[in-house]
């Protein structure tokens, strides 16, 4: 996983790791192989929004390319928490035996700082009626 670089002097940038993380990954599959992706996701999520540090979980699939499946996980802990506590949980592991002979390019992951409430917005009612 990638994350961003630390600033060179520590007044040159404020500290966001106080918002949490986000968590972005994409993956690439052939589009006949989204019903076993889908199958294997389902408990992962499940368990993952079960966490109490995780805030929000959304995963969307490309309209163009319906085999790429991105998913952004927001959470209230560092980045270096969800590296060493989060991502190395157990639950992971059959995901990940099933799915990983299923990708057709490499996994993409970026973890990015939360900026906190002077940049978030949730439409709660609005949201929730879509669907």
């Amino acid at each position: 996983m990638a994350s961003a670089a630390a600033p060179s002097s520590p007044s040159s940038s404020p500290d966001y790791s106080a918002n949490g993380c986000s968590l972005h990954v994409t993956v690439h599959i052939a589009p006949e192989n989204w019903p076993k992706f889908k199958a294997a996701m389902q408990p992962v999520y499940e368990k993952v929004i079960q966490e109490p540090e995780c805030v929000y979980f959304e995963i969307y699939r490309s309209p163009e390319d319906p085999g790429t499946i991105t998913w952004v996980e927001n959470w209230t802990a560092s980045p270096e928490w969800l590296k060493t506590v989060q991502i190395p949980k157990e639950y992971y592991k059959e995901y990940l035996e099933i799915t990983r002979p299923m990708f057709i390019k490499p996994q993409e992951f970026k973890i990015l700082h939360r900026l906190g409430r002077e940049f978030l917005s949730i439409k709660d009612k609005q949201y929730a009626s879509e669907f």
